[in-house]
């Protein structure tokens, strides 16, 4: 196995004095097993990606400090550049953004959802199945509203930002095997996607207050499971399809609408201000407090003066 950080040939490691049931408990012992006694020729030398791949334990962010306070603070940056990969660049030409049109991009959706949402799944069968399990429940959730048979909504949609499955997603694996679908011939990927539901309220959530006319209930949207893949985070993509179901929304003649926003998620909440939402009301800490999540803002956008397009 090749070496990870600069070395040269001629140097032996330096012999430290550690506390010895530590290092056995932790990742650096292995590390210092299996890798120093075999340093590279090379003083410059960076780890490629098939090597860095088999101790995936040195991307942990408690790891790679502990190798610095173990004396090896002359590790090659490259050696760990993989660890803090940029989001990939945007190809805005390709991009799509509009209404799902088909079960196979939808079941794309709401795979992207749970990939999103649900983090915690690992590689394991018993995991996987679960995964499976909750993308058919959604799936079929989802299906349900979208073709009117959920009690309680007038009409729902989902909307999703698309890019052709290409060699510029090729460092995305786990996205595109999971999020890929076939339209007209063409493989894409779901990149980002939204529900908006025309209905009176959503379930465990705080109620609208506008249209201010009373029967008007129905008269209100609310936005619901926007992601957006975290490989193309910060390229636009939440905006694109916030801005898109804004057009939908008015498309139904709806001018007042709604999206519910955890109190703390500082980058959900700058976009919906960007996209022209403002604060209504909040979420009592004891409803947060019994439902076991974090207490929510309700936010309103006024869609009155947007232009209506055919």
């Amino acid at each position: 196995m090749m070496a990870l950080l600069s070395s040269s040939a001629a140097t032996r490691p330096i012999r430290r004095h550690f506390d010895r049931r530590r290092l056995l408990s932790s990742p650096i012992h292995l590390y210092r097993r299996l890798i120093l006694p075999y340093p590279k020729p090379n003083a410059t030398c960076s780890a490629s990606w098939r090597e860095l791949g088999a101790l995936p334990f040195l991307c942990d962010p408690q790891i790679r400090p502990s190798l610095e306070v173990a004396g090896f603070a002359g590790a090659s940056p490259a050696a760990f550049r993989f660890c803090q990969q940029e989001p990939l660049a945007l190809d805005a030409a390709s991009l799509a953004v509009k209404e799902c049109e088909s079960d196979d991009e939808l079941l794309a959706a709401v795979r992207l959802r749970v990939r999103t949402f649900y983090d915690e799944f690992d590689q394991s069968s018993g995991d996987q199945d679960q995964r499976r399990h909750l993308e058919e429940r959604e799936f079929e959730a989802l299906k349900d509203r979208i073709d009117g048979k959920r009690i309680g909504f007038k009409r729902v949609s989902c909307i999703n930002a698309t890019l052709p499955l290409s060699p510029l997603l090729g460092h995305a694996d786990g996205l595109c095997s999971a999020c890929t679908f076939s339209q007209n011939g063409e493989d894409r990927v779901v990149v980002a996607t939204l529900d908006i539901n025309q209905c009176l309220k959503l379930a465990d959530e705080l109620t609208g207050k506008r249209p201010e006319v009373l029967g008007a209930g129905l008269m209100r949207a609310y936005l619901s499971n926007v992601c957006v893949a975290k490989e193309l985070q910060r390229n636009g993509l939440g905006f694109a399809t916030v801005s898109k179901s804004k057009a939908v929304a008015r498309r139904w003649g709806i001018n007042d609408l709604y999206v519910h926003v955890a109190v703390d998620n500082e980058a959900a909440l700058k976009l919906y201000g960007k996209s022209g939402f403002v604060y209504e009301n909040e979420e009592p800490a004891w409803q947060a407090r019994f439902l076991g999540r974090p207490r929510r803002f309700l936010l309103w956008a006024d869609l009155s003066q947007i232009e209506l397009v055919v």
